[in-house]
């Protein structure tokens, strides 16, 4: 509906409400219902109707044990009884209740539990207990594929955009939905089987007695994800708290070192720290060949250039107008309260790769980024190891891999994959580059670790949230001569945010079933 009809409506129902509110019936009421506002902007409804109200919210229920009570809510002893299929139908009834508060629930994890939130809502659960009572009764098998499919990739795979949560989706249902949960031998979480044939309260009790204290271990995650996600929610609180914080210029008496003070020594020495930009047409005259690791390097360097060349224009005007040589604009103030507050400019992340990191880290990390490119461009040999965290596109650098190794050998790229191998050592290993292929080094492992003794994915130790992974050599290979068997197909995401900044896709070694490390969430990162 048209929002502003709605907000002119609402302002002639707050005049209503003020003429009846003297002299009408005694029992006369008016119930309003909203819905949460998708914006600051969307907030619309009038204080006066607010202030006078009584309001009731409807918050959704916290932890799996409130979630799988609420979900099997939606059910009832004649649900229960309506297939003639009694026993399949209940397993599958209590397995998709399991399922559907979890899928509501991860959401709490952040990107390691969704890299997108999706609505899902009751609707899928019944629609889902619709589907499967009308299969049941129309087949003399459990149809467990066609179940499957219609629950990952419609019912709940409808609201799902992104391919890894569309994997993670139809693992969870791939794990619960099999004919092992007849047999009795099916574990919904650790510790906590699927029950057998029980009326409607029984099934309630059942989740009373049975189910372990809300952990992580309940969702497939390591206990890692909550002590990341309980961090990640209190920095965010604390930043909110420091951009509360009253902006006057002095902080005190006593002589302590203004506002304007800290931003004019801090850009003062950004300044200083900042190189030359790249003289892009002196590198190109001394290049022999264009191969594709040299255009990775000269996109690398037209892009840093663009950046820093952004900074060194904002800071120096910043700097003119805190001297009174130039007026102070909103974009210039805007720059000055950032700079204070520790974060890294809107005008520069624009031009820039994504990060999470504070200013001064995020500074540091830009030197050393044009470091290593100066280290490249000096001779444009590729360097022993690559730092692939230090790409604005790191795309580009792993398919320069296979474009020359398709050169070399003639082979057709579109027919060429990538292959991982970890090795055991670390960057300060490497004297010089493989002959074909490149190493790299900078990854970091979220979800779980890497053994490098056993060469293979493991669990996570306490706290370590995001180990560093050892060197990998990468090589191109035909596509038909990958081996796929024991491997965890683990996506590369540029920081934590994971979603839009994903990379590529790294084949990793497993022992163990590879859907253990998508239930975990687990993924390499390029920076933390």
């Amino acid at each position: 509906q048209n929002i502003h009809l709605v907000a002119k409506w609402l302002n002639s129902l707050e005049k209503k409400l003020e003429q009846h509110s003297e002299g009408s019936h005694e029992d006369f009421r008016v119930f309003i219902s909203a819905e949460p506002a998708p914006s600051r902007d969307s907030h619309i409804i009038p204080h006066g109707i607010l202030e006078n109200s009584i309001k009731i919210t409807n918050e959704a229920p916290n932890g799996m044990h409130a979630n799988l009570h609420k979900a099997l809510d939606n059910f009832n002893q004649d649900t229960l009884e309506m297939c003639t299929r009694e026993n399949e139908f209940k397993s599958i009834l209590f397995a998709l209740c399991y399922f559907h508060a979890l899928v509501a629930e991860r959401r709490k994890f952040g990107p390691q539990g969704w890299n997108h939130s999706y609505p899902f809502n009751a609707g899928d659960l019944t629609i889902s207990v619709n589907v499967l009572y009308n299969y049941l009764e129309a087949s003399s098998k459990v149809p467990y594929d066609d179940l499957r499919y219609l629950f990952g990739e419609i019912m709940y795979g409808g609201h799902i955009t992104d391919d890894w949560d569309r994997r993670l989706c139809k693992t969870y249902l791939e794990e619960f939905i099999k004919p092992e949960m007849l047999e009795g031998e099916l574990l919904l979480a650790p510790g906590f089987p699927l029950p057998g044939n029980m009326d409607y309260n029984g099934y309630h009790q059942y989740i009373d007695d049975a189910l372990p204290p809300e952990s992580p271990y309940l969702y497939g995650l390591h206990p890692n994800a909550e002590i990341g996600f309980l961090t990640q929610t209190s920095e965010k609180l604390f930043h909110i708290v420091l951009e509360m914080q009253p902006r006057d210029t002095s902080m005190g008496e006593g002589g302590v070192v203004t506002r304007e003070e800290m931003v004019k020594a801090l850009l003062e020495e950004m300044l200083e720290k900042l190189m030359d930009e790249f003289n892009i047409a002196e590198l190109m005259a001394k290049v022999e060949e264009r191969t594709p690791y040299v255009v990775v390097a000269f996109q690398e360097c037209e892009r840093m250039n663009i950046l820093t060349s952004e900074i060194k224009r904002s800071l120096k005007e910043l700097d003119l107008g805190l001297k009174g040589e130039l007026t102070m604009t909103s974009n210039m103030e805007n720059l000055q309260n950032t700079l204070f507050l520790d974060m890294v400019p809107e005008s520069w992340t624009k031009r820039a790769y994504p990060s999470t990191a504070s200013l001064g880290t995020w500074f540091a990390d830009l030197l050393t980024r044009i470091k290593e490119l100066e280290a490249w461009t000096g001779d444009f040999s590729l360097p022993s190891a690559v730092w692939l965290s230090g790409f604005f596109n790191p795309q580009s650098f792993l398919t320069a891999i296979m474009q020359s190794t398709a050169r070399k050998n003639e082979w057709p790229l579109d027919k060429m994959t990538l292959q991982c191998d970890v090795t055991k050592k670390n960057r300060e290993d490497f004297a010089s580059h493989p002959r074909e292929g490149a190493y790299v080094h900078g990854l970091f492992m979220e979800g779980a670790r890497w053994d490098a003794q056993t060469g293979v994915i493991t669990d996570a130790r306490l706290k370590e949230l995001t180990p560093a992974m050892p060197v990998i050599f990468i090589k191109a290979i035909p596509a038909d001569k990958q081996d796929i068997h024991s491997m965890y197909p683990c996506p590369v995401y540029k920081t934590r945010q994971r979603g839009p900044t994903y990379v590529w896709t790294f084949n990793l070694k497993t022992g163990e079933n590879p859907s253990k490390w998508v239930l975990a969430g687990v993924a390499l990162l390029l920076q933390i």
